[in-house]
């Protein structure tokens, strides 16, 4: 079994680290714990050590271990969701759905939110790059899909999310976390959405996220390791 406890104490330096140098207090910055293909022991262990919010890709996994850890966790679903799922996921209650990018997607959570008599927080993917292999939606359609969104009453959108090119240098993620805040920032403004979450950030180059206005970082491999290849 890995070290977990040494693992999150060293996330939590860097991120108190980043929130120093960017003059932020450290509960401006929420670590969502991705945890997709951890064994369930792992993430109990993680979870005695501190860890209560974890991040599942997906919803079938999620469902599986769910059941198998403490209540008091904070679910949280950030890989792409099929419309074919949002039942499912509404119905495992996630605190928070970080991937909704396309009205269809919206309308499926709305309709299932509704027949399950509750609300569910959600946030808009927006693919600020460009690149086509990642999902989220083109910052054009950010305006048009939030006012869909202002006729959903059980959904409650909360801010946004992004996920930018990797590469080696974490600081060439900068001009895309930065782009995304500009865009909350714009579509908070002709919204009326507050639009206060801004999840980005992951392992590599989370201090640049936080320097640019990250709420949300998500990281796994600092805590739990690397993922086996073909996983």
């Amino acid at each position: 079994m890995q070290d977990i406890s040494t693992n999150i104490a060293a996330v939590e330096s860097r991120i108190q680290a980043a929130c120093d140098a960017a003059g932020r207090k450290r509960d401006e910055v929420t670590l969502v714990a991705v945890s997709k293909k951890k064994p369930v022991d792992l993430l109990r262990s993680a979870h005695e050590a501190g860890l209560t919010i974890f991040g599942e890709n997906r919803v079938q996994e999620a469902l599986v271990k769910i059941p198998e850890l403490p209540n008091g966790i904070s679910w949280h679903l950030i890989g792409h969701l099929q419309t074919n799922k949002v039942k499912q996921v509404i119905h495992c209650e996630f605190e928070l759905i970080h991937s909704v990018d396309s009205e269809r997607l919206l309308l499926a959570l709305e309709k299932a939110a509704e027949e399950q008599g509750r609300t569910q927080p959600i946030l808009l993917q927006v693919n600020v790059s460009g690149e086509a292999s990642k999902f989220g939606l083109p910052p054009s359609e950010l305006l048009p899909l939030l006012e869909t969104a202002s006729r959903c009453p059980h959904l409650e959108v909360e801010g946004l999310m992004t996920i930018p090119p990797f590469t080696e240098d974490p600081e060439k993620a900068a001009p895309h976390f930065a782009r995304l805040r500009e865009l909350r920032d714009e579509a908070a403004e002709a919204s009326g959405f507050p639009l206060e979450t801004l999840s980005m950030g992951m392992s590599h180059d989370l201090e640049i996220a936080i320097r640019e206005g990250a709420t949300f970082v998500r990281v796994g491999t600092d805590l739990f390791g690397a993922r086996e290849k073909n996983t």
